[in-house]
């Protein structure tokens, strides 16, 4: 019977059967943590639930805690989860690896948690911080004033500061001689 390979996940799917790599749940994902890894994301979660109202899911490789939109999403690695934090600012704090700007209104800020005990303030008044960010209304960027133009000149009139050019004499054309 004919199948294909999928391009994703690398399994071999027979034809007509259904295939659908991308759908996981969040147990999936964090079945193979080691046991204080899990620990930590199970705090995150509970954390992030007491929030209020949002829904949680598992996309791909992640697992995503939304309202409107994304807040923050868990990367579950092998010995560790990455937290990607969407706040309207950089984050300037040891516990952060790197920001990234994915739009003009985000800020990405991604943290790395090995821990249940890591699971605390500041991390914790960040992810409440990135929670509320969506009720902020979006502040578009402040225009840049243009430059000031310079007051126009009164004709006739040269600038002080240049001095005057003698005027240009024409010198006649000299004929040349073919050789």
């Amino acid at each position: 019977m004919p199948g294909h390979e999928c391009y994703h996940c690398k399994q071999w799917v027979e034809e007509g059967e259904a295939h659908d790599c991308w759908t996981t749940t969040e147990a999936a994902l964090t079945r193979e943590l080691p046991e204080h890894v899990q620990e930590a994301y199970e705090r995150l979660r509970e954390t992030a639930a007491e929030f209020g109202e949002q829904r949680i899911y598992a996309s791909h490789k992640c697992i995503m805690f939304s309202r409107k939109s994304c807040y923050f999403f868990v990367r579950p690695k092998k010995t560790s989860l990455e937290l990607c934090v969407f706040l309207g600012r950089p984050i300037k704090a040891p516990q952060v690896r790197r920001v990234e700007k994915p739009s003009k209104a985000k800020v990405a800020n991604i943290l790395r948690v090995t821990h249940r005990d890591e699971v605390e303030a500041p991390i914790t008044d960040w992810l409440r911080e990135a929670y509320d960010f969506q009720d902020q209304p979006v502040q578009k960027p402040a225009r840049k004033k243009p430059a000031q133009r310079k007051p126009a000149r009164a004709k006739g009139r040269k600038p002080a500061s240049k001095p005057a050019r003698p005027p240009r004499t024409r010198t006649p054309p000299t004929k040349r001689r073919g050789r």
